[in-house]
C-alpha cells in the first residue's frame, strides 16, 4: 500500500488526504489577518484537526499574486511559535516556506514536512530537507508572486510543468530524499492563466507517479472566483467541486481551507468510488 513518510508519521495513501491551511499572515488572499496571533492560529489548527485534517500547513509568508517577500526574522516570528504549540498534536505539521534556514528551524521545532513553492531551488534548501526526516512538497511556479500573473505563457503547460517537477524530483532524490518523502504540486494559480489551470486539471492524471504523492491546492483560488463569479469567502461549493475533480484525476492530497466540508465530500466520493 502506498504511503507518505513525514518524519515519524507514515500516512497511508489508500484514501485522499486533507491538508488544512493555517496562514499566520496579515495579507494572504483568503484568510490574511484572521490567525496572525499565534494563539489564534494554533487554536484554529486544532479545530482543523477535529474536523478531520490529516496534515496541517503553517505559512508565514503570503504567496498570493502581488505579494511582497518578508524577512527571515519576521517569518520566523510568525510560524515558529505556532509549530511549537502544535507539538504532539497527533498529525504532521508542514511549514510553508522558501527559506532554508527556516526549514531547518521549523523541523527542529517539530515540523515533519516542508511545503516549498520554490521546489527547493534556493541555495541550501535541498540539504536542509535531506538532513532531516521531513517530507517535502515541490511546487511549480512561473515567475514570482509579485509578477507571476502578469502574462504567463507556455507552449504546452502540462508538458512544461511536468518536466520541471520531474527534474526537481530527480534533484531531491540525488540529494538523498527518498521518493516516499516527496510530494509534487502543479502550482495552480502560480503563473498560470485560467486556461492553463483548467488544462492542468483536465490532464492531472499525467502527473501521477512522478513522486510519492500528488498534491493539489485549488481551495478558494481566483480561478474558482472567475468560473463562479463568487468572492473569496463564497467559494466553498466551487472549491469542493475542484477538490473532487482533482481526486478523481489522481490527486492524493488536497490542500484546503474548509476541512470539514471537504472531508464530508470526500467520504461520499470515496464510498461511491469504492
Amino acid at each position: 500500500m502506498p504511503f507518505l513518510q513525514c518524519g515519524k508519521f507514515q500516512l497511508s495513501l489508500a484514501r485522499p488526504l486533507v491538508m488544512g491551511v493555517v496562514n499566520v499572515t496579515p495579507d494572504s488572499f483568503s484568510d490574511g489577518g484572521l490567525y496572525s496571533d499565534p494563539g489564534h492560529a494554533s487554536a484554529h489548527a486544532r479545530r482543523l484537526i477535529a474536523e478531520g485534517a490529516d496534515i496541517l500547513d503553517i505559512g508565514g509568508e503570503s504567496t498570493r499574486p502581488g505579494a511582497l517577500p518578508v524577512t527571515l526574522d519576521e517569518e520566523r516570528r510568525r510560524v515558529l511559535p505556532v509549530i511549537e504549540a502544535l507539538a504532539g498534536c497527533g498529525v504532521p505539521v508542514s511549514v510553508d516556506t522558501q527559506k532554508p534556514e527556516l526549514m531547518r528551524e521549523a523541523v527542529a521545532a517539530g515540523a515533519s514536512m516542508v511545503n516549498d513553492v520554490n521546489a527547493l531551488a534556493a541555495a541550501g534548501a535541498l540539504e536542509a530537507v535531506a538532513d532531516s526526516a521531513a517530507a517535502v512538497c515541490l511546487m511549480h511556479k512561473q515567475g514570482d508572486p509579485r509578477t507571476m500573473q502578469a502574462n504567463p505563457r507556455y507552449t504546452d503547460v502540462v508538458r512544461e510543468v511536468k518536466a520541471f517537477l520531474a527534474q526537481r524530483v530527480r534533484a531531491a532524490e540525488a540529494a538523498g530524499i527518498a521518493r516516499e518523502r516527496i510530494v509534487v504540486d502543479p502550482g495552480f494559480g502560480f503563473g498560470k492563466s485560467l486556461d492553463h489551470n483548467l488544462e492542468l486539471l483536465r490532464r492531472l492524471g499525467e502527473f501521477t507517479g512522478l513522486a510519492g504523492a500528488l498534491l493539489v491546492a485549488l481551495s478558494r483560488k481566483s480561478l474558482i472566483g472567475t468560473l463562479t463569479g463568487r468572492d473569496t469567502g463564497e467559494r466553498l461549493a466551487g472549491s469542493i467541486a475542484a477538490a473532487l475533480a482533482a481526486v478523481g484525476r489522481g490527486a492524493q492530497i488536497v490542500r484546503v481551507h474548509d476541512v470539514a466540508a471537504t472531508r464530508d465530500a470526500l467520504r461520499v466520493w470515496s464510498a461511491l468510488a469504492g
